[in-house]
């Protein structure tokens, strides 16, 4: 009995994706870059009763194959290591404060009841 969810959740290979429910809706898919963050790493959230997310900063992307491009892409080339599950984990603040920002106006003070 919960109105609103939003969970996180990586994109999914396509075997991943072949053990979820059938029915399950598909999730927003979001970059960081449409908040702010000079980086790619595509984010799906699955929404109930919550409104898409919607891009705050959004910045061009620099070209593939760029010096640029490579920066932007440092989660995708995080070396092995101790540590790579962290960098590859990360939540932007960008995303974070749009989450934040754009969510919080759809709670009610009935929804508080349940918490």
């Amino acid at each position: 009995p919960i109105p609103r969810v939003a969970i996180e959740n990586p994109v999914m290979n396509p075997h991943g994706r072949a053990r979820l429910p059938a029915d399950l809706p598909k999730p927003q898919i979001v970059q960081p870059w449409w908040f702010g963050e000079r980086a790619f790493k595509a984010t799906g959230f699955y929404l109930r009763g919550l409104p898409p997310l919607t891009a705050t900063q959004r910045l061009t992307p620099p070209k593939a194959g760029t010096p640029e491009h490579k920066t932007w892409s440092a989660i995708h080339r995080a070396p092995p290591g101790p540590d790579r599950w962290k960098i590859r984990s990360r939540t932007f603040e960008g995303v974070a404060e749009a989450c934040a920002d754009q969510w919080a106006g759809t709670v009610t003070e009935a929804d508080e009841v349940l918490v």
